[in-house]
C-alpha cells in the first residue's frame, strides 16, 4: 500500500518543484494572455487586425535593437557641438530610402496587390541577414555597416507602406481607419519602449549583440507575416474608391469578385495613354491632409535640431544642457505616445476636421511660446509637436486608406512618405540655419503651422463639409 501510495502522490520535493516551475512560467503565459487579449479585443481578433498589431510590435522591436546597436557608430552619431556642415550631411543621409521608396517600391508593391504577405515578411528577412551583415562591422566601423544600414532602413519604410495599405483589408466591424491605425502605432510604440533597454543590456555584453537580439526577432517576425489571414492577399470583395478625374469626369473602378466587373478598364485606359490613377484623382482630401501633415512634420524636424544647438549653448532656466535637452525629448516623447493613444480610443470621426483640430491647437501653442519664451513653454510646445503629430498622421493615413484607390494606394503611401520625410529635412534644414534666438525660434515655429493652416484647412472644412460617399473601406 505505502508502495502504491508512492507512486499516485508526489513527494514534497516534487511539489515543491512544481509550485516554483508553476510559478516561474505563469508571468509569461499571463503577459502573452495578456497581450493577445488587448491585440485581439473588439473585433481585431476575428478580422485579423489583431496579428497585424503583433506583427507591427514586432517590427518595432528589431527596428529599436537595430537603433541602439548603431547609436555608438560614426553612421548615426551627430553631436550637436560638431560642425553643423555634418548635421546637414545626415539630413541628406536620411532621405536616401525615400528617394528610393517613392519612384522603386511603391509601384512595385502596387503590382503586388497579392503578395503583401510575403513583402512584409520579405522585408523581415532582409533585416534579419541585414543585422548579421553588420554585426561584425558595428565595432570596427567596416563600409559595409554603411549600405546595411541604409538597407535596413529601406526595408524598414517598404514594410511601413505595406503595413498601412492592408489595414482596410482588416478593418473590424464599426472601427474607423483613425482607430485602427493608432492600435497599430502605439503596439509598436509600447514594443520600443520594453525593447530599447533590452537592447542597451545587450550591448553591455558586446557591440554585436542588440544585433543579434535584432536577427531572431525580424526571423520571428517573417513567419508571423505569414499568419496574417489570406484576405490580406485577396482582393475579393474589395471595394475601391470612386475616381474623379481632374476634368470632373467621375469613372467607377470594377470591384474584384463583383458580377459586371470589368477588371481590363485601368490597363485599356493605360493602353490610350490615360494617366492612371494618383493622388490628384480623389479628391482635395488627401492632398489637404499631405499639406497639414507636412507644416507637423517641418515643424518636428526644426524643432529637433534648433532646440539641440540652442538649448546646448543657451540652457533653460536654471538647468544644465543635458537636463534642458531631456526636458524637450521626453515631453515630445510623452505628447507623441499621448496622440497614438487618444486616436486608439477616438470612435468614428472624420479625419478631416481632426487634421484641422490638431493644427490649430499646434498653431495656438506655438504662438504662446513665442510671446512667453521660457521652459514651460519650450516642455508645452515640444509635447503638443508630439501629439499633433501623431494624431495628424493617423489622420492622413485614413483618408489614404479610405480615398485612394487600392491599385495606387502603396504608390500613394510611398509618395506621401517622401513628401513628409522632405519636409523634415527642411525643417530641420532651417533649425541649422537659424540664430541661437529662442524667440526667433518660437516665431518660425508657428510661421511654419500657419503656412501650413493657411494651404490646407479651408480645403479641408470644405471636404468635411461635402462628407465621403466611402467612409469605411473593407
Amino acid at each position: 500500500m505505502t508502495s502504491a501510495r508512492s507512486h499516485e502522490e508526489p513527494g514534497p520535493l516534487r511539489r515543491t518543484g512544481r509550485a516554483v516551475g508553476h510559478a516561474l512560467h505563469k508571468p509569461f503565459t499571463g503577459t502573452a494572455k495578456g497581450i493577445r487579449k488587448a491585440t485581439h479585443a473588439h473585433g481585431a481578433g476575428e478580422s485579423g487586425l489583431g496579428k497585424l498589431i503583433e506583427l507591427h510590435a514586432v517590427n518595432g522591436a528589431g527596428d529599436v535593437m537595430i537603433t541602439v546597436a548603431l547609436a555608438s557608430t560614426v553612421f548615426f552619431s551627430v553631436p550637436t557641438d560638431e560642425a553643423r556642415g555634418r548635421v546637414a550631411l545626415y539630413l541628406a543621409v536620411t532621405m536616401a530610402p525615400f528617394t528610393l521608396l517613392a519612384p522603386v517600391i511603391g509601384p512595385l508593391l502596387d503590382r503586388l496587390p497579392h503578395g503583401r504577405r510575403a513583402a512584409m515578411a520579405g522585408s523581415m528577412l532582409a533585416r534579419a541577414v541585414l543585422a548579421l551583415t553588420m554585426s561584425g562591422a558595428v565595432a570596427t566601423g567596416g563600409l559595409e555597416l554603411y549600405p546595411a544600414a541604409l538597407g535596413v532602413l529601406v526595408c524598414s519604410k517598404a514594410y511601413g507602406v505595406v503595413r498601412s495599405a492592408v489595414v482596410p483589408r482588416l478593418l473590424p466591424p464599426r472601427f474607423s481607419l483613425v482607430k485602427a491605425n493608432s492600435r497599430v502605432t502605439l503596439a509598436g510604440l509600447l514594443a520600443t519602449g520594453i525593447a530599447a533597454p533590452i537592447g542597451a543590456g545587450l550591448q553591455t555584453v558586446g557591440p554585436g549583440w542588440p544585433l543579434y537580439g535584432a536577427c531572431v526577432i525580424f526571423l520571428g517576425g517573417t513567419v508571423l507575416a505569414f499568419t496574417l489571414p489570406h484576405k490580406v492577399d485577396s482582393a475579393k470583395g474589395e471595394r475601391k474608391a470612386q475616381l474623379v478625374e481632374p476634368h470632373g469626369v467621375a469613372v467607377s473602378l470594377s470591384e474584384p469578385g463583383r458580377a459586371g466587373g470589368r477588371p481590363g478598364r485601368a490597363r485599356r485606359r493605360e493602353r490610350n495613354g490615360e494617366k492612371r490613377p494618383g493622388l490628384r484623382s480623389v479628391g482635395p482630401s488627401v492632398l489637404n491632409g499631405l499639406q497639414a501633415n507636412s507644416a507637423h512634420r517641418a515643424l518636428s524636424g526644426f524643432l529637433i535640431f534648433f532646440l539641440a544647438f540652442l538649448l546646448r549653448e543657451h540652457p533653460l532656466a536654471g538647468q544644465s544642457a543635458a537636463v534642458s535637452l531631456g526636458i524637450a525629448g521626453v515631453a515630445a516623447g510623452v505628447g507623441n505616445a499621448s496622440g497614438t493613444a487618444v486616436g486608439s480610443w477616438l470612435r468614428a470621426r472624420g479625419p478631416e476636421m481632426i487634421v484641422v483640430a490638431v493644427l490649430a491647437l499646434a498653431l495656438l501653442v506655438a504662438v504662446l511660446a513665442a510671446l512667453f519664451f521660457s521652459t514651460v513653454m519650450v516642455a508645452a510646445l515640444s509635447a503638443t509637436a508630439g501629439f499633433t503629430l501623431a494624431l495628424s498622421k493617423l489622420s492622413l493615413d485614413a483618408m489614404i486608406q479610405r480615398d485612394v484607390p487600392e491599385e495606387v494606394r502603396s504608390s500613394a503611401f510611398a509618395r506621401s512618405e517622401t513628401v513628409l520625410q522632405m519636409a523634415w529635412v527642411v525643417g530641420g534644414g532651417i533649425g541649422i540655419a537659424l540664430p541661437l534666438n529662442g524667440v526667433l525660434g518660437m516665431s518660425v515655429a508657428a510661421g511654419i503651422l500657419a503656412l501650413g493652416a493657411a494651404t490646407s484647412v479651408r480645403g479641408l472644412l470644405s471636404a468635411a463639409r461635402r462628407g465621403s460617399p466611402h467612409p469605411r473601406v473593407a
